[in-house]
């Protein structure tokens, strides 16, 4: 590869993750809120979206950045902006991963890979909530309750998010490959840097 091409290929990354960093920002808004901070929203169906189309790497740092902006952002979430970033790049990281393994049928691995992405998400986020819960000293039976609600919201946005990402997915992949993401989003291309 000569040094264009590969600055060339740098700042397409650049690009595309900053730009499904904006679009993991922007899915966090479109939100319905319910009790205990629980909420509803389109940020993790993005976050997924980074990982299917960019991969691993690409996708995780989208899906973390774009999260933790929106943590920053907001006063009630602001505390968490580190640990949103860690678990939303995860998200991303193992759909990304799981999206480019060597499974013929790419409607089943895009699946397998959003949903895997998701649970990992979901077991981090509840794992994060649950050790709130006991540090701030909450007995066992009350940190149950916040548990029920928050796996509740995170098993809807779960859901919501794999319906969503995956025929999103499909859908933007094959314009994408007609362009110059080419490298970025084709299944057989090795990752750069992974």
């Amino acid at each position: 590869m000569t040094a264009t091409a590969k600055k060339r290929q740098n700042l397409d990354r650049i690009v595309a993750v900053g730009l499904m960093a904006a679009l993991v920002y922007i899915g966090n808004f479109m939100q319905i809120k319910f009790a205990n901070d629980a909420r509803v929203h389109l940020g993790n169906s993005m976050c997924l979206l980074a990982g299917l189309l960019f991969g691993g790497l690409n996708g995780g740092l989208a899906s973390g950045i774009g999260g933790a902006l929106y943590d920053l952002f907001d006063p009630v979430y602001i505390t968490s902006a580190p640990f949103t970033f860690l678990s939303k790049f995860s998200m991303g990281f193992v759909a990304g991963k799981l999206n480019r393994t060597g499974m013929k049928n790419e409607f089943v691995r895009a699946l397998i890979a959003a949903i895997c992405g998701q649970v990992t998400y979901i077991v981090l986020y509840l794992g994060k909530n649950f050790i709130e819960q006991l540090i701030l000293g909450n007995p066992m039976e009350t940190a149950m309750g916040v548990m029920g609600t928050k796996a509740v919201t995170s098993c809807i946005n779960g859901g919501l998010a794999v319906v969503i990402s995956i025929p999103l997915y499909f859908a933007i992949r094959k314009a994408l490959l007609a362009t110059g993401f080419r490298t970025l989003v084709d299944n057989k291309v090795t990752e750069v840097s992974e």
